[in-house]
Formats: C-alpha cells, sequence, structure tokens
C-alpha cells in the first residue's frame, strides 16, 4: 500500500495536524523525516526518522525510501522533482500538486529566485500559512488517498 513522506524540517504544525488525521481515518502510514526530533501522535501508523544535519539530508532519506505511487509533502521543488522521476507524487504544503507538466517551470523559477537572491534583491518570502491553503491542501490529500485505496 501507497505511503505518505513528509519531509518535516519546513512542514507547518497545521499541515502535519491534518497528515495525523487523515492517516488514522484511512489507516495510511505516514512517516516524517527531520534533521531534529520530532514529536508524532502516537499510532502504529505514524512515525518519524531522524537524519543528522546536513544540506538535503532528509531530502535523501525520503527519496532512498519512498515507493512509485507514494505521496511526498514538501514544498522543496528540486525534492519534488526527484520524486516525481521515481513514479511516486509530491504535494505542496499549500496544496500544490506537482506534476511532470509542472514542475520544470517550478524548478526554473526557484532557480531564478535563487540567482536574485544570491545578487542581493531582496525577494521576500512566502506570506503566512492561511485557512484556504489548508483547505486546499486537506483537498488535495482526500484525492490522493481516495485514489490510492
Amino acid at each position: 500500500m501507497a505511503r505518505i513522506w513528509v519531509d518535516a524540517d519546513a512542514c507547518p504544525g497545521p499541515i502535519k495536524e491534518i497528515l495525523f488525521r487523515a492517516s488514522e481515518r484511512t489507516k495510511t502510514r505516514l512517516t516524517l523525516v527531520a534533521n531534529h526530533p520530532l514529536a508524532t501522535r502516537p499510532s502504529p501508523l505514524i512515525d518519524s526518522i531522524q537524519v543528522s544535519s546536513g544540506f538535503d539530508v532528509a531530502d535523501t532519506e525520503i527519496v532512498r525510501r519512498l515507493s512509485e505511487g507514494d505521496l511526498v509533502i514538501t514544498a522543496d521543488i528540486p525534492l519534488a522533482s526527484e520524486v516525481i522521476d521515481k513514479g511516486a507524487l509530491a504535494l505542496n504544503p499549500r496544496g500544490e500538486l506537482y506534476t511532470e507538466a509542472t514542475i520544470k517551470a517550478r524548478l526554473t523559477m526557484r532557480n531564478f529566485m535563487d540567482e536574485l537572491r544570491g545578487s542581493g534583491v531582496q525577494t521576500g518570502g512566502p506570506s503566512a500559512l492561511s485557512k484556504t491553503d489548508r483547505k486546499r491542501f486537506a483537498d488535495q490529500l482526500d484525492r490522493w488517498l481516495v485514489a490510492a485505496d
């Protein structure tokens, strides 16, 4: 059965709560991967993996362990691209489902923004997670859970 992996270092708390509830409701395995200790809901379906600190260590562990058809929750565009290349799905905590059709454009935009920041341009960060974002995420998650069942 497909499972859910979470790039948990930067995953917002409300999104983790949605995932915990969905995992329990649908009996879907959920694994959070981070480079620091994580508190998870006590459940045989929910676990966490702590990896060592370092650039992309959690991302590498997720890609190493995931299987085709799994779902990865991440806002990390390069990780999402690797996930898609392995035949899994990637969902942003704001509810954007990354696909083969959209990931290349997202990578290009990410790289462009990195170049701007590297040259000293202040680009700002993302807005706070809104109720609309949480709803969009929950709706996309539910669609995946129904399809994976």
